[in-house]
């Protein structure tokens, strides 16, 4: 559905309500990752960007401001800055994970090649720390340095934890924080610091970034296993991967040796037949894991909503805490 018709989706709605920053983000975004001197990145980073991305990272980082009553201009330097950091690491991750789709479209890596997504990805990083210091606050930038920090140790730690079936739910956990939900935190927080929020709305909006991530996270692996319209990727990617996601790491708690043998086959030693991807659903679904684990996400869910109470009334608070309930509702 296009912003122009009736919205109905809370990050539609929400988009529509922050049209005109929106507008600057873009606008900024576009500025910012020119380069006279390497084509390529404009390139690069116009494929990625312009493939139907929802925004959702730097819409949080201007509902945030927006819900703190901020007037200035950094909101959207900061907005952009949460941008050019994701679109940083979905390029690195293409890279890792040899992606061949993102969003419905073909990878970077794939149109050009592995170095050019690395050194783009390195650039996007570079503009962002430029950016966010001309905000000349220093905890915005040291809160979005240690989220770029922490979504590298937690590709690293994913990494690791790939291919191991002793990984545990804690440190998929750990994962999750790590890669997704440190960004959202960072998004949301960022955008009460730059409104000078009191110091309890700036921690609710902390909170609530966080438990959304974490929700949005374990919802997407969730749609990795049952598919759903616009995921952008096939069914079964992570499993053909070896990640361990929660339905798995649960699965594989409550197997037997069989299972395990199965598991130990499929994953660590990523060797895989016609028919061990259905074979593993039937796993899941026997075992009840993909239905506790959408219980848990709409936990996080949960979680990420309330956190908002300590935040007034406002136009914008009711669309986050619609944007809550619908990560969750994908799942329908």
């Amino acid at each position: 559905m296009s912003l122009d018709h009736a919205a109905t989706k809370p990050h539609e709605r929400l988009a529509q309500a922050l049209s005109a920053d929106l507008s600057a983000v873009n606008d900024m975004i576009a500025a910012r990752m020119a380069s006279e001197n390497a084509p390529r990145i404009p390139e690069v980073t116009a494929h990625l960007i312009g493939a139907g991305g929802k925004r959702l990272r730097p819409m949080l980082t201007l509902a945030a401001a927006n819900l703190c009553g901020y007037a200035g201009p950094y909101h959207v330097h900061l907005a952009t800055t949460v941008e050019f950091i994701h679109t940083a690491t979905l390029l690195h991750d293409d890279v890792v994970d040899e992606s061949d789709k993102r969003r419905g479209k073909p990878t970077a890596n794939l149109l050009w090649d592995n170095s050019s997504s690395v050194l783009v990805g390195d650039y996007l990083f570079a503009r962002s720390f430029q950016l966010m210091t001309e905000t000349g606050n220093m905890d915005v930038l040291r809160i979005l340095s240690n989220a770029a920090a922490t979504i590298a140790e937690g590709e690293v730690l994913q990494l690791t934890a790939a291919r191991n079936i002793a990984t545990t739910e804690d440190t998929y956990l750990k994962v999750v924080r790590g890669k997704t939900a440190a960004l959202f935190s960072a998004a949301t927080e960022v955008g009460g610091v730059i409104a000078d929020a009191p110091v309890d709305q700036v921690k609710a909006l902390f909170d609530y970034g966080d438990a959304l991530g974490i929700a949005f996270q374990i919802v997407d692996d969730l749609l990795d296993w049952q598919g759903g319209a616009g995921i952008g990727k096939n069914v079964g990617d992570d499993f053909r991967e070896g990640k361990l996601t929660m339905p798995v790491i649960r699965a594989i708690a409550a197997g037997d040796t069989n299972e395990r043998v199965f598991w130990t086959r499929t994953l660590e030693k990523r060797v895989q037949e016609d028919g061990d991807l259905a074979q593993a659903q039937d796993i899941l679904a026997r075992h009840g894991t993909l239905d506790s684990t959408k219980e848990t996400a709409i936990a996080w869910a949960a979680r990420a909503k309330s956190a908002l109470d300590p935040i007034p009334d406002h136009e914008i608070k009711g669309m986050l805490v619609d944007l809550a309930d619908y990560v969750v509702e994908r799942l329908v």
